[in-house]
């Protein structure tokens, strides 16, 4: 993505900049205030950037990530350049083999094309209730989320307080929330940040293989989640705002 990203333009540079050092600040606090504190990493572009950002400043946050059992080859390969550029094996999460195999034996293994219900009931046994054991005991979490990635993230907030997350609630931190896909890349560029190679096939947005895919020109950048339905319910419940 953003193969023709003019890094001499000096506005952009300058936002950047700007946005780096604000981040830098926000998890520097979040990891004297907030501790024990973690970020969860879907290994996508924004993901990168923060993982940078935590490893540069050797910031006590812990990185984890959600292996559903359907990710693409890609991003399993990605795992391995984390290692490889920055010596961190991200902690895995993984699906109850319990819940998976229930549900599969009883909707089958792609049911999650059939229905908004069934595909959010796939989510949750290989997302949220993964994610739910990997928060708890914290008292903060942080995304890689953006308020410009889709109608369901329109005015994200960059702070804000999950009751349903943890153990009795949390802080859940959006340092990007304010960045632009631009500058998301720019600062990858500069930093000669990995990514998932998938990014330059036209794959914004990258969560499990049978559920994403390539975008066209002018597409939203999360176009490719979940192509079947409507843009309003293109959420897997990790981030549904609870009261």
């Amino acid at each position: 993505m953003n193969a023709h990203l003019n890094l001499e333009d000096a506005a952009l540079l300058d936002a950047v900049a700007g946005k780096v050092t604000a981040a830098r600040s926000l998890l520097r606090e979040i990891a004297d205030d907030f501790s024990p504190a973690a970020f969860a990493s879907s290994l996508g572009a924004e993901d990168m950037v923060l993982t940078d950002l935590i490893v540069r400043d050797r910031l006590a946050i812990e990185i984890f990530s959600l292996d559903t059992g359907r990710l693409p080859a890609e991003t399993y390969e990605l795992l391995g350049k984390v290692k490889s550029h920055y010596g961190l094996a991200l902690r895995l999460y993984y699906p109850r083999h319990d819940l998976a195999e229930a549900w599969t034996g009883e909707h089958g293994i792609n049911a999650f094309y059939d229905s908004v219900e069934l595909r959010k009931g796939c989510c949750h046994f290989r997302k949220v209730e993964p994610l739910q054991r990997a928060l708890a005991g914290r008292k903060a979490w942080i995304t890689g989320m953006r308020a410009q990635q889709s109608a369901t993230r329109d005015g994200l907030p960059i702070r804000s307080f999950d009751a349903g997350s943890g153990d009795a609630g949390l802080e859940k931190f959006n340092p990007l929330a304010d960045w632009s896909e631009r500058e998301v890349w720019a600062y990858i560029k500069q930093n000669q940040v990995p990514y998932n190679t998938l990014h330059d096939k036209f794959y914004p947005s990258i969560g499990c293989a049978p559920c994403t895919r390539a975008i066209t020109p002018g597409e939203d950048v999360r176009a490719g989640r979940w192509w079947w339905e409507n843009p309003e319910s293109k959420e897997c419940g990790l981030h549904v705002k609870r009261p």
